[in-house]
């Protein structure tokens, strides 16, 4: 598999750097945009922290197949765990993209991508969700997304957030940051085929439904331009 291959579909780590400072593993290129992203955040008064980064493809798998085999919750739309019993294959499918990727179509795969929330005056005792409730209204997050709806609108264009509505796929995800020099040239390079070719040989729970609606999939939850 070509070299590119692999560090889409989370096979290799030799692009990524620790960010010991933010508890984070990135692409090498992150490290200066999110380190002044960082220094902007402390200059209004937020200490941004990751709560998410780089992620392998054997640790998604690992999460997908615990989903689909009923051992971690899969929630509705509402946030409450779902029966997953009472679905059928492919409504299983589609409960689980809703909020978590396919192995091998995260975005956390190739290291351009960070989930991040302002720990500034955070109670300690606090136990990180990264629910839509804590980024809005009285939110324990929702000063410091204010912050970033504004420094996203008017900075450099180094990062966005892929997952800012609801296109009918993945749930809106207002913490996820993407790094647009990078991802929307990764997001490009990885097409069906590369990714079916890897789930062909993935010991993946739902596989062959998986298979049967990846081109849906790839529309619905994947592709992000």
């Amino acid at each position: 598999m070509r070299t590119l291959d692999n560090l889409l579909l989370g096979l290799d780590e030799t692009h990524l750097v620790d960010m010991p400072e933010l508890n984070a593993r990135v692409h090498h290129a992150l490290v200066a945009p999110l380190m002044s992203l960082r220094a902007r955040a402390a200059d209004a008064g937020f200490e941004l922290k990751v709560a998410s980064s780089y992620r392998s493809f054997e640790r998604q798998l690992f999460i997908w197949n615990n989903k689909a085999r009923g051992l971690r919750p899969v929630l509705n739309d509402a946030g409450k765990p779902m029966d997953m019993g009472q679905l059928s294959a492919r409504d299983k499918v589609m409960a689980i993209l809703r909020w978590s990727a396919l192995p091998g179509a995260s975005r956390h795969h190739w290291g351009t991508d960070i989930d991040v929330y302002g720990a500034a005056n955070l109670d300690p005792a606090y136990s990180l969700q990264l629910t839509v409730e804590e980024t809005q209204g009285s939110g324990p997050f929702a000063e410091f997304h204010r912050w970033l709806d504004d420094e996203l609108a008017h900075s450099d264009g180094h990062f966005y957030r892929p997952y800012a509505q609801d296109r009918g796929g993945i749930a809106p995800e207002p913490w996820h940051l993407s790094y647009a020099p990078l991802a929307t040239d990764f997001m490009q390079a990885l097409t069906v085929d590369v990714l079916r070719a890897q789930l062909e040989q993935t010991d993946l729970e739902l596989k062959q439904t998986v298979l049967d609606n990846l081109d849906e999939i790839y529309q619905r939850f994947i592709r992000v331009d």
